[in-house]
């Protein structure tokens, strides 16, 4: 055995995981060149807003009213967005991975759509569906007097349907890894299914749930398409961090650097928070 295999080994038995054997290649130039250039791609707008950024003026701008209000909205409905996805999504991964019905891969399959759906185009659906002529949306207004689109529970709305699937594909993948004989077993010492779930399910899957709702969180935080479709862009009522700086741009770019560089952070923030589930190289 090497040194470098004898050090492996060591850091594997401290750590108590098996260490994988690293294989270092040389890299051949027609790979080096493309992935350099896509490499520079990729950090260039990035470097290119920190060294434009106005750090000097940056507080100031950060703490203006129409920023804050931006920051604050942005905050709340990101938080209420991901709190609906975690009441209806956590279900709803529970149901495409442990039950079998007819039509699963189709209902995975528009589970799943939001993904791939341009967010403007998702904004359009939910006014169709939840406007004032809209097909739910007629029922709510002529029933109960709730009109939905252009308010504050139109961002959260908005905002739930692009992020919920980030969460449901969190949460099924970790449920179809978890074992359900520790389900079963709950069930045979007289636990109903519900409290298997609620006491061994849940606490077996919370990685997958935390690792979810980081990712909705995120994702309802920088929403733009559907938000402006579905609720406008109304300062103080609908408009978020995003809308801010696309309307910031036009008037004070200053202040949209500042609003791009809040969201840089919190986009970092959450890789760094899940680089151990899904960055850490083998």
């Amino acid at each position: 055995m090497t040194k470098t295999d004898e050090s492996g080994a060591a850091a594997g038995a401290r750590t108590g995981r098996p260490r994988r054997r690293r294989v270092r290649f040389a890299v051949p130039l027609p790979l080096l060149l493309p992935g350099a250039v896509a490499l520079a791609f990729l950090l260039l707008p990035l470097v290119a807003l920190l060294l434009r950024a106005p750090w000097s003026s940056l507080p100031s701008l950060l703490t203006s009213p129409d920023v804050w209000q931006a920051l604050q909205l942005s905050l709340f409905s990101a938080t209420a967005a991901t709190a609906v996805s975690l009441v209806l999504g956590v279900p709803l991964a529970w149901l495409l991975a442990r039950t079998e019905f007819p039509g699963r891969g189709l209902v995975r399959a528009l589970v799943t759509l939001p993904l791939v759906l341009p967010p403007v185009v998702g904004g359009v659906a939910l006014l169709l569906a939840l406007g004032r002529n809209g097909v739910v949306g007629q029922w709510l207004d002529a029933w109960f007097g709730i009109t939905l689109p252009f308010t504050t529970t139109a961002v959260v709305i908005a905002e739930s349907f692009v992020a919920m699937p980030f969460l449901v594909i969190s949460v099924e993948g970790t449920l179809r890894a978890a074992d359900p004989r520790y389900e079963e077993a709950a069930t045979t010492l007289g636990a109903s299914r519900f409290t298997a779930f609620r006491r061994v399910t849940l606490p077996l899957i919370a990685p997958g749930i935390a690792a979810g709702a980081v990712l909705a969180w995120a994702r309802a935080l920088g929403e733009f398409g559907a938000t402006i479709t579905f609720a406008g862009n109304f300062p103080g009522r609908t408009q978020t961090m995003p809308l801010a700086v696309y309307l910031a741009l036009q008037n004070d770019p200053e202040a949209a650097i500042a609003l791009s560089l809040v969201l840089l952070a919190v986009s970092i923030a959450v890789l760094a928070g899940l680089r151990d589930r899904w960055m850490t190289a083998p």
